[in-house]
């Protein structure tokens, strides 16, 4: 319909342009040449002259060999029609022409139909706005509905969240067999709140209920009920839940209800009138269902603590359904989905990518398949294979490898060296996570990195495995330190440096590793000021109690640092041996590295993958 306005309102114009140009070019002869009236006035005398055409002061004049030509009077001449009567010349005259009708109506009507049409136009570009219902109103959910037969997606393409999919399971039962429960007298929840990091599926889990229901699905983002004028978002609530009720059974999914779920009366500067009203009438709406209606309705957020108490309440969000990161089996399963998609080798281990990428989300696992694929797409290969996902890994991990910074021989081996003081230390100290590979090929900001592979999700950390880890991250400085002397230690551990720190703190401000303090709370939560906290923090700690913080942060520092030189001092021909492999191969692998620490010679590179 608007391309349709478009065209009509196109033509139109074009039409008067048209009719223009032809009413200008018909009242007018086309007579190119022009005389003076001296010269005119001559030829009448001569009798070279047959016919005059005067119309005021022009004059088209048709001599008697046919041609013609056109002049002009400077003055009025009242003696030229009797001259042109004695010399026998055909005088005609001409009357100035009047428009038509058609095109005197035409002009005077233009004006209000170029208004009708903009009209017209804008009208439908509110319509195609609010999801091309037959409405030309701000107040109208931006809601867009998908039928049961355009949702493909079902549980079998949700991983990993496998007790997030057992929580909503039940919702599938009830709006396939709402009688099942309604002979009992149960009540399903009128309202499911989704929560968990970004990328972990909570869209996905979603679709996938009303995929398995087989029901309608309306999903809208909070951001969408929000205007700048007040009253629209409350007037949009109130026309998705009822458009919504016609359609019962369905699912109504609201992505991001933070932006208009926020706690009411928050922040420093007042409130958000808009925003408050459309709470409001989002709570009326969802106290006011009934439980016969089959509308549930499922929200999405990642920021729980910033939700309004009301919103949470049972007889709204009656049941909280945590989709948090995937553990190690279920990285696994999201992998396998995805790699459902692509051609991929037999060599590819899915359980050891996901034992490399802890904290990885769905969607971080959905980008490195992507990225692996791509990979074998550059390389002109039919297959993925264990060298792509290794290299997406690394890229997702490190950063992209910087092909184009060329090193010298001398960072090159510095930059071994401190690789090679991290690999050491990670491999002695008791309960650190196995070495994966160590590469001094640049990623991103860094020079070169370690990866470590945990053999399983760790929940929890011990005091020892804590200290493992500090010693490790001081063994690359340390290493520099050991081979080239104080003076010439790099700025490469300066990250190393800000991680140990802040686990040495947390050891004893957060997590009670204090003997001196004991295990209190040394450390204030953050709170955001907009949730209504706060903005004036008060230290509670003493001058005295933040001296010995100090003092035991450094001694558990003095502590690992100690034990890490100790152990390089130890081991020193396998950290030469260790900078050599990397200076040679660029990157070592777990099985190069058993043979350097059990000091035997270094087997070639075994194309980037490993076996469990």
């Amino acid at each position: 319909m608007i391309d349709k306005a478009k065209k009509i309102l196109v033509c139109l114009v074009m039409s008067f342009i048209f009719m223009s140009l032809f009413h200008t070019f018909a009242s007018h002869q086309n007579i190119n040449k022009k005389v003076d009236y001296s010269t005119f006035l001559s030829e009448v005398r001569k009798r070279k002259v047959s016919k005059a055409y005067i119309n005021d002061r022009e004059i088209i004049v048709v001599k008697k060999d046919h041609s013609k030509y056109k002049t002009y009077m400077p003055i009025h001449d009242p003696k030229l029609l009797d001259i042109l009567i004695n010399k026998h010349v055909k005088v005609f005259g001409k009357m100035l022409e009047e428009p038509s009708l058609f095109f005197s109506v035409f002009i005077s009507w233009l004006p209000m139909i170029l208004l009708t049409g903009f009209w017209f136009f804008f009208m439908r570009q509110i319509h195609s706005g609010n999801g091309g219902r037959s409405t030309i109103f701000f107040g109208k959910s931006k809601a867009r509905m998908l039928t049961k037969d355009e949702i493909k997606t079902t549980f079998s393409d949700v991983a990993g969240c496998d007790e997030a999919k057992e929580e909503v399971l039940e919702l599938v039962q009830y709006l396939r067999k709402p009688s099942r429960f309604q002979k009992l007298g149960g009540k399903i929840p009128k309202g499911v709140l989704m929560i968990g990091p970004p990328g972990t599926g909570k869209t996905l889990l979603a679709k996938a209920i009303a995929g398995e229901a087989k029901v309608p699905f309306f999903t809208i983002s909070g951001s969408d009920f929000v205007e700048m004028f007040v009253g629209v978002g409350a007037s949009r609530v109130r026309d998705m839940f009822e458009h919504s009720r016609r359609y019962a059974p369905c699912i109504i999914f609201i992505d991001e209800i933070d932006a208009v779920g926020r706690h009411r009366g928050s922040g420093l500067g007042g409130v958000h009138d808009e925003r408050e009203q459309t709470l409001n009438q989002m709570l009326v709406e969802m106290d006011g269902f009934d439980i016969n209606k089959g509308v549930i309705l499922i929200a999405a957020t990642n920021r729980p603590d910033v939700l309004d108490p009301a919103l949470l309440r049972p007889g709204r969000f009656d049941r909280q359904v945590l989709v948090d990161l995937p553990d190690v089996l279920g990285r696994n399963q999201i992998l396998k989905v995805h790699m459902r998609k692509i051609p991929v080798s037999q060599n590819v281990n899915s359980m050891v990518i996901a034992r490399g990428t802890p904290g990885f989300s769905g969607a971080d696992l959905s980008n490195l398949v992507n990225e692996a694929a791509l990979f074998a797409a550059r390389e002109k290969k039919n297959i993925v294979s264990m060298i792509e996902f290794e290299k997406a890994k690394d890229k997702i991990i490190m950063g992209t490898e910087r092909k184009s910074m060329v090193m010298s021989d001398y960072q090159k081996e510095t930059t071994a060296y401190h690789e090679a003081g991290h690999v050491i230390i990670g491999r002695l100290v008791p309960e650190h996570d196995p070495v994966h590979k160590a590469t001094i090929i640049p990623h991103g900001l860094a020079l070169g990195v370690t990866m470590f592979l945990p053999k399983e999700d760790n929940f929890t950390l011990s005091r020892n495995k804590i200290e493992s880890k500090i010693s490790t991250l001081y063994g690359g400085r340390l290493a520099e330190e050991l081979i080239y002397g104080e003076n010439s230690v790099t700025t490469g551990a300066s990250n190393d440096i800000k991680l140990a720190t802040g686990l040495a703190k947390n050891m004893i401000t957060k997590w009670g590793f204090s003997e001196k303090l004991g295990p209190l709370l040394y450390t204030e939560e953050e709170d955001e000021v907009f949730i209504g906290k706060s903005s004036n923090k008060i230290s509670q700690i003493s001058e005295h109690t933040a001296k010995i913080i100090d003092e035991e942060i450094r001694d558990i520092v003095d502590r690992n640092y100690k034990r890490a030189r100790n152990i390089l001092n130890e081991n020193m021909d396998i950290l030469h041996k260790m900078k050599e492999a990397l200076v040679k191969y660029e990157t070592i692998d777990s099985l190069q590295i058993d043979d350097l620490m059990s000091r035997k010679d270094v087997r070639p590179p075994n194309n980037g993958f490993e076996t469990i």
